[in-house]
Formats: C-alpha cells, sequence, structure tokens
C-alpha cells in the first residue's frame, strides 16, 4: 500500500478498539514470569554452554599476542576463540567500531575474545585466565580539548542550514543571550542486558537475541560473518529495555554466534553490566552554543544553534541542533554541527537522539531570552510560534498545536503561581516551577505484515516488529481487531521473528505509527479477499461484530474463509506526502522542584507532560511510554553522566551503582495528558509517535523549574548539588 495522500474515513476511525485503554496483551506473561527474554530462551533437547566476553584494556592501539593456554586447560572449558583467530571480519552497515576480529583496539572493552564453557561460572573464571600484550597509542578522550579540531561533516549527512542574514539581526537586536551549554555523556542502562544465543546447524544459524530492529541486525550480522542473510533465522520476541541502544548489531550476537560454532554446541552470551557502558553504544556529550536576539515585545529576529559532538573516526554526529530548525519562528537563523574525532565507546542513537540533549540547551535559553524581555516564560514560546517550516516558509506543518499544549499545561499546572526567582520557601525547601516545550519529528518507515483468519474465526498477526516494554503486541491486536471487526480476544499477535514480514521495528519514535498501518494495509487485502471470496462489494463491505455484511446479506467471518483460512499479506510505503508538510510532535513539559537552602539537593515535586501526537492508539500504553520518558528525563537533569577517564579513556562509572539513574523515591506524581487530534496525513492510522516526544524538554524544565527555586542559572548537565551550593542564600 502506497501512502501518498491525506487519509480519509476508514474502519481505524470507528474507534471501538483502538484509541480505547486496553491493558496489555501480554502482560500476564510478563508478570508471571512466563515471557522468555534473549538470555532465558531454552529448548529441553539443547545443550547450552556458556559464554563470557573478553574485553581490551586500553583504548586505542593494537594487539601484539594472546596468551590463551591457560584458559584453554581450564575446568570446564569447551572453547576460546579470539579476535586473531577470526581474522579481519566485515564491519555491519550500521556499525562505526567494529565488533569483533583483527588485532586493532578502537576502544576500550571492544570484544577480543569469548571463552566458552559447561558453566557460566567456568567460563567467567577462565576468562580471567587470558593474557594480552598491547601496543599502545594516544588516543582523544576529551571533547573539550578536542574541539578546535572538529569538522564540518559531509554536506550530504548534516548540511549547515540559514535563513536571512543572522550576523545582522543579532549584532542589531535590543536584547540578546549568547550562551554555552554543554551535556555529558550518557548510557541507556536498560534492564535487560545484551543477550543473544546461537545454535548452528550445520550451515544454518538461528540466534535468539535481543534487538529492536530484526532486519538491520540480520543483514549485519550476515555481512559480518560473511553468509547468506537467508541462512539466519533471528528471534527476538520480547526484549527488556532498549532506548536505542539495541537499534543495531552488537557484539554479544557475534561472540554467542563464533563461540557455538567453535563449541559446536548452542551458546549463550550476556554481557557483563560495565560492557554496556564501554563495549556498546552510548549517548554522546556535547557542547553548545545558542545565540538568541529578540525585540523588546519578545518577538525573535534572530536565532543560531552550534554544536559540537565527538564520536569513533567515521562515526555520526549527535544532531543536537535539530529542533532548532523548526520549533521557533525567526526570520534570520542559522544552524551548524561540527564532529570531533574521539576514541571513546561508539557514540549512537539513544532515545530522542538529537532533540533530547539539543532541547536539554535550547529550552533553557528560551527561558533565559523570556526573562531578559521581562516577559513570563509560557507566554514567550507563544509570541514565538509557527504554523510553517521557519526555513522553507512554504512548507506548512501538518498538525502543530504547541501552543494548546502550552496553555493547557499552564492551566493544570497552576502556573499562575509561581513566583519571581529565590522567592518561595517551604521550610528549608526552596520551591520553584519550571516550563520547557517538547518537540520530536513524526518518523515513518516502511512496514509488513501478514494477517491470516482461521475457520475458527481467530486473526493471528505476524510481522518482525519488536516490543521494546512499548506495548507492540497490544495496539497491534488492537488495530486487526478494529480492522476485522472481532473482538481483540480473537486476536494473536506474532512479533519479533525474521520468517515474518519486515517491519519498521521499534526505534526513532516511528515504530507504533508505522507498524500498525502495515497491519493495516495487510488488512486490507485481507477484507478484499473475504470480500472476493463471498461475491461481496470490497467498497461497501462492513465488518463487525465478527461477520462480514454487505448489503442485507451477513456472513461469519469463520464461515466466510472456508476450512483453509484466507491471508493478506502487504506493506505500507510512504509518498511525497512526507516531504511536502513538515510532520512533528509538540507538547509541554511543567515540573515544580524543591532545593535544600543548606545543602543544594534537588528533589522533583510534582511533574506534568501536555502531548499533541496524533492519534492516541491506546491510552494506556502511550502513558506509560510518556512516563517513562520524563522518568529518563529526571536522570538527565539530576544524575546521569558517564565519567571519562580522559587519561585512559574509557567511563569509570561502568555499573547501576555508580551510573546513578533515578529510583522510586525520585519520581512523584506524574501527569500526562495527551490533546484530542488526529494527523490525516500522518498514516492510515492518523497516528503519530509520542514515546519520544516525553523525554524532550524534561531537564530543561527541570533546570529552568531549580532556577526559579534558587535563582542560579545552570547551564552544565547534571545539576547536581556543587553546582548550586555556591549560589544558594545563607542559611540564617
Amino acid at each position: 500500500m502506497q501512502f501518498d495522500r491525506p487519509a480519509t474515513a476508514n474502519p481505524i476511525d470507528n474507534l471501538k478498539v483502538v484509541g480505547q485503554p486496553i491493558h496489555r496483551i501480554d502482560g500476564q506473561l510478563k508478570t508471571t514470569g512466563t515471557a522468555m527474554y534473549a538470555y532465558e530462551w531454552h529448548d529441553p533437547n539443547m545443550r547450552y554452554a556458556y559464554g563470557y566476553p573478553v574485553g581490551a584494556a586500553i583504548a586505542k592501539g593494537r594487539i601484539k599476542s594472546m596468551d590463551v593456554s591457560a584458559a584453554k586447560t581450564a575446568p570446564g572449558v569447551l572453547a576460546v576463540v579470539t579476535t586473531l583467530d577470526v581474522g579481519e571480519l566485515e564491519k555491519g552497515k550500521f556499525n562505526t567500531a567494529k565488533l569483533f576480529g583483527g588485532d586493532e583496539i578502537q576502544h576500550y572493552h571492544q570484544a577480543i575474545a569469548v571463552v566458552v564453557a559447561e558453566t557460566f561460572e567456568q567460563a567467567r573464571a577462565a576468562a580471567a585466565l587470558v593474557k594480552v600484550d598491547y601496543s599502545e597509542e594516544k588516543g582523544a578522550f576529551d571533547l573539550g580539548q578536542a574541539k578546535d579540531s572538529a569538522v564540518k561533516p559531509d554536506e550530504t549527512q548534516q548540511p549547515d542550514t540559514a535563513a536571512g542574514d543572522f550576523d545582522s539581526a543579532f549584532s542589531s537586536a535590543p536584547i540578546t543571550l549568547d550562551a554555552t551549554y554543554t551535556t555529558p555523556d550518557q548510557s541507556h542502562a536498560m534492564m535487560e542486558p545484551h543477550a543473544s544465543i546461537a545454535a548452528w546447524t550445520g550451515d544454518e544459524l538461528t540466534v535468539w537475541t535481543s534487538s529492536q530492529m530484526i532486519d538491520w541486525w540480520r543483514s549485519d550480522l550476515a555481512t559480518t560473518l560473511g553468509i547468506d542473510k537467508e541462512k539466519i533465522h533471528l528471534m527476538s520476541p520480547f526484549i527488556g529495555g532498549g532506548f536505542g541502544g539495541k537499534l543495531f548489531l552488537r557484539a554479544d550476537a557475534v561472540l554467542a554466534v563464533v563461540g557455538a560454532r567453535a563449541a559446536k554446541r548452542p551458546v549463550k552470551v550476556a554481557l557483563p553490566r560495565p560492557f554496556l557502558m564501554n563495549n556498546t553504544t552510548h549517548r554522546p556529550a556535547t557542547i553548545q552554543r545558542i545565540r538568541i536576539g529578540s525585540e523588546r515585545d519578545g518577538k525573535i529576529t534572530a536565532i543560531a544553534h552550534e554544536s559540537w559532538s565527538g564520536d569513533q573516526p567515521g562515526g555520526q554526529l549527535e544532531t543536537a541542533v535539530n529542533q532548532t530548525r523548526l520549533l521557533y519562528a525567526g526570520a534570520n537563523r542559522m544552524t551548524a554541527m561540527r564532529l570531533a574525532t574521539l576514541h571513546l565507546p561508539e557514540g549512537n542513537a539513544m532515545r530522542a537522539p538529537g532533540e533530547a540533549p539539543g532541547l536539554m540547551a535550547l529550552e533553557i535559553a528560551i527561558d533565559e531570552v523570556a526573562e531578559k524581555v521581562g516577559i513570563d516564560p509560557v507566554q514567550f514560546r507563544i509570541i514565538n510560534d509557527t504554523q510553517v517550516d521557519p526555513e522553507k516558509p512554504q512548507r506548512p506543518f501538518s498538525q502543530r498545536n504547541l501552543i494548546g499544549c502550552l496553555k493547557l499545561g499552564a492551566e493544570r499546572f497552576g502556573w499562575s503561581e509561581r513566583g519571581r526567582p529565590g522567592s518561595k520557601r517551604d521550610g528549608n525547601w526552596l520551591v520553584g516551577m519550571g516550563v520547557a516545550a517538547a518537540f520530536r519529528n513524526n518518523l515513518v518507515l516502511p512496514s509488513g505484515a501478514r494477517v491470516k483468519l482461521d475457520r475458527e474465526g481467530v486473526v493471528t498477526v505476524e510481522t518482525d516488529m519488536t516490543d521494546i516494554g512499548t506495548g507492540s503486541y497490544t495496539i497491534i491486536a488492537q488495530t486487526a481487531a478494529e480492522m476485522m471487526g472481532v473482538p481483540i480476544e480473537k486476536v494473536a499477535v506474532q512479533l519479533g521473528d525474521s520468517r515474518f514480514p519486515v517491519s519498521a521495528g521499534s526505534g526513532g519514535q516511528f515504530g507504533a505509527n508505522s507498524s500498525t498501518s502495515g497491519v493495516y494495509a495487510a488488512c486490507v487485502k485481507l477484507r478484499g479477499a473475504i470480500a472476493k471470496k463471498l461475491g461481496f462489494n470490497s467498497e461497501d463491505s462492513v465488518f463487525e461484530n465478527g461477520e462480514v455484511r454487505s448489503g442485507n446479506r451477513s456472513v461469519p467471518l469463520a464461515e466466510a474463509v472456508g476450512p483453509d483460512g484466507l491471508v493478506g499479506e502487504d506493506t505500507i510505503k510512504w509518498g511525497e506526502i512526507t516531504e511536502t508538510h513538515q510532520q512533528s510532535t509538540f507538547g509541554a513539559h511543567f515540573v515544580e522542584v524543591g532545593v535544600d537552602v543548606a545543602t543544594g539537593e534537588s528533589r522533583i515535586r510534582r511533574m506534568l507532560a501536555v502531548c499533541a501526537a496524533g492519534r492516541i492508539l491506546n491510552p494506556i500504553t502511550a502513558r506509560s511510554q510518556v512516563i517513562g520518558a520524563m522518568t529518563m528525563g529526571a536522570g538527565g537533569a539530576l544524575s546521569e553522566e558517564l565519567a571519562v577517564d580522559t587519561r585512559r579513556g574509557f567511563f569509570a562509572n561502568h555499573d547501576l551503582a555508580s551510573y546513578e539513574v533515578p529510583v522510586h523515591a525520585d519520581i512523584p506524581h506524574q501527569e500526562v495528558i495527551f490533546l484530542d487530534e488526529t494527523d490525516p496525513m500522518s498514516s492510515p492510522m492518523k497516528a503519530k509517535g509520542v514515546g519520544e516526544l516525553g523525554l524532550c524538554g524534561v531537564a530543561a524544565a527541570i533546570a529552568n523549574a531549580v532556577y526559579n527555586a534558587t535563582g542560579v542559572r545552570v547551564r552544565h548537565y547534571p545539576l547536581t548539588l556543587d553546582k548550586l551550593i555556591g549560589g544558594l542564600p545563607d542559611v540564617a
């Protein structure tokens, strides 16, 4: 199905199942512990062995030699495979740093060997016996020091943008801001580690893994191993969190595969927690300079955003200026990004890449200008709203209700009670409120599905779409139930299997809208096949209450398909409509904090998110996504930071004891409001993504609230107490 014009009325609009607060259909499996995650997959006919990785002890250089003799003779050891044994392997399309193979070391904890043994403990003990002799080279590990050597990216990837004459407009503006903000390296820190099980049957390979993107992994694994993609069967039915860290093939899968081949046994590999920080990917640190010029009435006349980030040679930018190109009006503007070469572990996608760290800076800057002008920060954002792409005014937004989010949020949060900075006290606590706009582009990818209807009237959906805790199983079931006119109890959903049609996968906030649209397309095919078999006109056929009806004739679906059942399969593809109109999601975050006047400890008191993100397919699962994102934003504001050892080139706090994510005591009441909105230009579902929108802007809202509470402006995350305490009023 080609989606190339706005959606008109369709069966989804009935909203008998779609849009309803239906509890997760996979919830019982998860709460009873019967949902099998990657490392838990078990076949009683298989004798599993266990692999344990060995990581490089240097950040840059080469391996001169490896002594694995002691490891090979250790109790229970079945095989030891080193990076020197396999030699150079081709790197997958989506990997910046190599995962395994060859003697070059590109970053600390890069996998250099896997030890396979009868038990996990035996493999771990033997891995400690591997001796490595390195030739170490000097690396670059400090973004601040590398900033001046950062380069302009290829114009085909992330070109600079400009409109009007920024320099002249900024220099002549009566109100100006020129400030620098920094965000640190951050870790996905998901609950489930990267884990895989690999089993060979002749030259055919089966891998159970934790992957957000089945087809991407399968393709890159085939490339890495140099084998036919069709000989790889990859499964990932349940994922215990990913946040972008499982978008791309990782070392656990490669190590399990080479270990299984050497041991001639199915092998399980789970990366130890320190490997998750240093062996896999992370959100790169940024240095961001923002300049804004404004008239005295609050209208922005000039806005510029420049960002510097670092990555491995050949790596990717952290696209922190993306939202500034679209969020606020202003005729004179420019954005630019530069990439420095760093030899830290690979930087790559983490929930809302670009907008999440970009809004951490931009939305503080907006507050700072509002204060200089003397306008309330909510009103300042409303004044500078735009209904068209500011860089391309001829290109309107398909839907944009940022103003509605800000106004409703301010009313519900009691924004009118906000006082001057440092003016409100509650005992020892300084109390303040903060706001930030939320923005994330609405991305879509082609997505396929197969829908079967059997003689019992059961609808089965098959797609390689994944569920990372987002509710994919449920919204896909709701879509099929709505389209086929059956209760959700009559729908079975099978996900995460490479034998199924290729879907969009989970990432970039594109998963829900794209995958349900693929199911919609497949159901249209199935509805057509049923109508044709019955001799009905497919245009006026109605599917409801387990029946198909045309005119005065009605047939139960179970009878309509006959003993062999019927199948519909299709892929949604996107036409030029995604180019003619800017498709984005919007929101507003409001936060109240308390800061201890003596210690500088910051505590969040309450949080509100108002989201405009098209049709909400399931308010329960959507709310879950947003409150989880708000929690991640709280961590990004107050505690999360990968501490870089700039001498040795690794993240020193590489576990959940020292990389501090929020816990229950850190998160108070969270309220989420979804505006009643549909976007016919987005998809047949008229929906958009929401899981990353809930993160975008949260950290800045907290930073702005801390400023309102204390009068201390912090531009460098996280907002730890040492950055506040010197500016707090005397306790007395």
